[in-house]
C-alpha cells in the first residue's frame, strides 16, 4: 500500500512531534480519511522527506510523531523554466501540474499580447495560490521533495528582462529549429504563447533578448500541450529521463 505524501511548510525535525498545520492536517483527516497508527512521508520543499506515524486526531487536530528523515531531492540536474502566457479555464492548471510532474524548476505566467485572461488584485491573489497548490499536489503525487517556484504574472518585456538561462527558446511553428540542434546547457528556458500564439513582435523580441527559435516538429500544437512536449524532450535529451 502506497504511503501518501504530505506537503507542510512547517519546520521538520526527525524523532520529534508536530501537529500539522490546518491544510495538512483537513487533508489527512477528510480527503485521506487516516487515522491514529497510520504513515506518512511529510516533506517542506527544503529537500529531503521525513517519515511519520499518525499520534493523535480530532476534528480540529492532526498530531504526527516525525522519525527518520531520508536524503534526496529528485530534482533534475536540468534546471527548466517555463515562461507561458496564461491561458483560460483549466489550460493553466493543467500546464502547472504537468510541468511540475515533469521536473519544471520555475513557471512564470505571463501576460501577452493575445493573453485573454485579465487578473489584478484580490482575483490574481487568489489565483496565485491557485496554482501554488496545484504545484503542491503535483509534488505530493511525483514524489518531487523541492517546489516548483511559481512567479506572480509579469509582462512579457520584464519575463524576457529577466531570463538569464544558459539556453533561451521561443516557440513557434515557423521555425526548423529542433532541440537536437543545440548543444546540452545545464539551465533552459521555454517561452510558450497562449491560444493564438505569440504576435511577429513578440517573437522579434524575444529574439532581441537572446531567444532562439524553436519548432517541435510539423503539427501546431495547444497552448497545454507544447509544455508537456518541451519539457519531457529537454529531460530526455539533457536532464533525467531515460
Amino acid at each position: 500500500m502506497r504511503i501518501p505524501r504530505i506537503y507542510t511548510p512547517q519546520d521538520l525535525q526527525a524523532n520529534s512531534p508536530l501537529e500539522l498545520n490546518e491544510a495538512a492536517s483537513r487533508h489527512v483527516a477528510k480527503v485521506l480519511r487516516m487515522g491514529p497508527g497510520r504513515e506518512l512521508i511529510l516533506f517542506n520543499g527544503q529537500g529531503g522527506e521525513y517519515s511519520a506515524t499518525i499520534a493523535k486526531q480530532n476534528k480540529k487536530i492532526t498530531q504526527v510523531l516525525i522519525n527518520e528523515f531520508q536524503a534526496g531531492d529528485r530534482q533534475s540536474p536540468l534546471e527548466t523554466e517555463l515562461g507561458i502566457a496564461i491561458s483560460r479555464g483549466e489550460r493553466m492548471d493543467q500546464v502547472i501540474q504537468k510541468a511540475s510532474e515533469l521536473g519544471v524548476t520555475t513557471i512564470s505566467p505571463i501576460f501577452s499580447e493575445r493573453t485573454e485572461v485579465k487578473l489584478s488584485g484580490p482575483r490574481l491573489d487568489k489565483k496565485i495560490q491557485h496554482w501554488q497548490q496545484i504545484a503542491i499536489s503535483a509534488s505530493e503525487q511525483s514524489q518531487r521533495n523541492v517546489l516548483a517556484i511559481i512567479r506572480p504574472p509579469q509582462t512579457l518585456t520584464s519575463f524576457l528582462n529577466h531570463s538569464q538561462q544558459d539556453l533561451k527558446l521561443v516557440l513557434h511553428h515557423r521555425s526548423d529549429k529542433n532541440l537536437q540542434d543545440y548543444s546540452q546547457p545545464q539551465s533552459c528556458c521555454f517561452l510558450i504563447g497562449p491560444e493564438g500564439g505569440l504576435s511577429e513582435n513578440e517573437i522579434a523580441q524575444a529574439e532581441q533578448q537572446g531567444f532562439n527559435a524553436l519548432t517541435l516538429g510539423p503539427r501546431v500544437m495547444r497552448t497545454e500541450t507544447a509544455p508537456i512536449a518541451a519539457l519531457s524532450l529537454a529531460q530526455y535529451l539533457w536532464g533525467d529521463f531515460s
